[in-house]
């Protein structure tokens, strides 16, 4: 299955970025994807560097989002990734991926769960965590395990998407440094951000895809300078070898080929999932073991 991961940079509105996303979604629909992943709330900024009020109008036209990106998916023939901020009720919103079918209906969503609080990644303002648990969503390509951006750092959501049966892992993300950073640490930063997927699909056999923003975003409200966002969208077989990455600074549609049947064979070889001590593991249920 050809797989394309839309790694784009912000171009100062939603119209534009909405034309700029469908674009790419058509051609590499055109090169043969059948599943396409769109990076972190790909429709706008990233408005979560500082806390204002105002962005929540962001979230103001979710349904009639709901409504074009179906129809996307539906033109092209194509299992779409995307990733929206949802409206659920005045003072309710979440950071949510809809996972549409190719023709067009809603296959299911999942609410990002794990929430960042941190200088510029101030989420906890806007998202509530998510409520719809670590549940597959089941599509004609398979069954994806999607989660979001700071999911990644999370051993536990991976495992039990992988669990409950998911075919592959998939993060759409928006993550990057900031340029008053060494050269050190921005490269401790984002080898780890790799690495940690990567071990991922290697402890449960499972190609993971991850989409990430790239390119400068000021931040819009002055209080910092703004986050330079490293793009290296990747997707990893399972056993954590690379199959094809972007790099760091340009705008691409990154393609791979994903065998499914692979996942078998490399758990037959690596019994992860036999070996499992399930008796010993209640102590994970607890913040920390005091």
């Amino acid at each position: 299955m050809k797989v394309a991961l839309i790694q784009q940079s912000y171009r100062g509105s939603k119209k534009e970025m909405i034309a700029a996303t469908a674009a790419r979604i058509g051609e590499a629909a055109q090169n043969g994807a059948k599943l396409i992943v769109l990076q972190e709330l790909h429709q706008g900024e990233y408005f979560c560097q500082s806390e204002e009020t105002r962005f929540f109008d962001y979230a103001a036209d979710y349904e009639k989002d709901l409504s074009y990106w179906s129809n996307v998916a539906r033109e092209h023939q194509i299992v779409l990734v995307a990733s929206l901020f949802e409206k659920r009720a005045p003072g309710l919103y979440h950071n949510t991926a809809v996972v549409f079918e190719k023709d067009g209906t809603i296959a299911g969503k999942y609410r990002k769960m794990h929430i960042p609080d941190d200088p510029g990644f101030y989420e906890k303002f806007y998202f509530t965590p998510g409520d719809l648990g670590f549940e597959p969503i089941d599509t004609s390509v398979g069954r994806l395990g999607v989660l979001i951006c700071w999911d990644q750092w999370y051993p536990e959501a991976a495992r039990l998407m992988t669990l409950k049966g998911a075919e592959l892992l998939i993060y759409p993300t928006a993550i990057g440094w900031f340029d008053e950073d060494s050269d050190a640490e921005k490269t401790r930063q984002r080898e780890s951000w790799v690495t940690i997927q990567r071990s991922h699909a290697i402890a449960n056999a499972l190609p993971v895809l991850s989409c990430n923003r790239v390119g400068f975003e000021a931040d819009s409200s002055g209080m910092m300078p703004g986050i330079r966002f490293w793009g290296s969208s990747f997707v990893c077989g399972a056993q954590g070898e690379m199959i094809a990455q972007a790099d760091s600074e340009n705008e691409t549609i990154l393609y791979a080929e994903i065998d499914h049947d692979r996942t078998k064979e490399v758990r037959d070889i690596w019994p992860f999932l036999r070996d499992r001590r399930i008796d010993a593991y209640r102590n994970l249920l607890k913040r920390y073991c005091d």
